[in-house]
């Protein structure tokens, strides 16, 4: 059973910095595309950044230059390393695994298999 578990999301004022944390268990993410997408108020699930299997990264353009995703296969550890943050950035942000291993990188939610539990970011202006 794949269990992916986040932490580090609070409340930040703009332009401050934040962690995400996403634990993995069950499965070692080195082999598989990872990612973050989020979930403001009212609006639909997007894509937000990824690491690939072969250890490439993804960004939306929104967050490309203030957000950096890594991941730390010793400890089999997803990261979201956000900078700058705006408050259009507040969310709700999850972690996710796609389930098979090896394949080409993609935004699409619904190709991501196992989710974590999402945890709330909010930036106040």
């Amino acid at each position: 059973q794949v269990q992916l578990v986040a932490s580090g999301g609070g409340l930040v004022q703009a332009g401050g910095s934040l962690r995400l944390s996403c634990a993995a268990s069950g499965r070692a993410l080195n082999n598989y595309n990872v990612a973050w997408f989020r979930q403001a108020p009212g609006k639909e699930r997007e894509f937000v950044a990824g690491v690939t299997w072969t250890t490439g990264t993804a960004y939306a353009d929104s967050v490309q230059g203030r957000f950096t995703a890594s991941r730390d296969n010793t400890k089999n550890t997803l990261y979201l390393q956000m900078s700058s943050l705006k408050p259009e950035d507040t969310a709700v942000y999850y972690c996710a695994i796609q389930n098979t291993a090896f394949t080409p990188f993609t935004r699409i939610q619904g190709e991501y298999d196992f989710w974590g539990q999402g945890i709330q970011v909010t930036v106040s202006s």
